[in-house]
């Protein structure tokens, strides 16, 4: 047999018989309820900062090259799309990071500047080797779709040099931390 819950709901009693409230049941009953959302704050200040504008920069030109490279027509751009599409999901996870300002809130043994380093690392490789590629890729190549693949290319190129520059300002501040 199943026990049976019960769930008594109590309604405010507002002005009960006539009594006035005192000056503190007015306050409490004024205070607002506890959300479980109170830690989050927008932290617009980083986006000024230039690691910041770099992080807008490198998703703008994610942007741009999967709009001009899809679809994939050919195997080099097939590869050259998994690697902006990958790094594109990446930098929005950071830039959501650095936005709700979520580094500082959860109490993790995380380095999250290594971290970080590491990742830009690997996506600036990576789109080096993708925006030869897929240059590589189209330059023999006349047909439907040439101009718009070589201009991924070359805005892939573009985003090669925003994430060096992203490395290059992670590793001057890992480096500064001295951790």
């Amino acid at each position: 047999m199943m026990a049976e819950t019960v769930v008594t709901v109590e309604t405010p009693n507002r002005n009960a018989g006539g009594v006035t409230p005192t000056p503190a049941a007015a306050g409490q009953a004024q205070a607002k309820p506890e959300s479980n959302l109170n830690w989050l704050k927008f932290n617009t200040q980083y986006f000024i900062t230039i690691p910041g504008i770099l992080k807008i920069v490198q998703v703008v030109f994610g942007i741009i090259c999967m709009a001009c490279a899809s679809p994939a027509l050919i195997g080099g751009t097939h590869f050259f799309l998994f690697v902006v599409v990958t790094f594109f999901i990446a930098t929005l996870l950071w830039t959501f990071v650095y936005l709700l300002g979520i580094r500082e809130v959860l109490n993790l043994p995380i380095n999250w500047i290594l971290t970080e380093l590491i990742n830009t690392g690997i996506a600036t490789l990576l789109y080096f080797i993708a925006f030869i590629v897929q240059l590589a890729s189209w330059s023999n190549l006349i047909g439907h779709g040439r101009g718009s693949n070589i201009a991924a290319g070359v805005f892939g190129l573009f985003n090669f040099l925003a994430y060096s520059a992203g490395t290059y300002f992670l590793f001057v501040e890992h480096r500064s931390a001295g951790v």
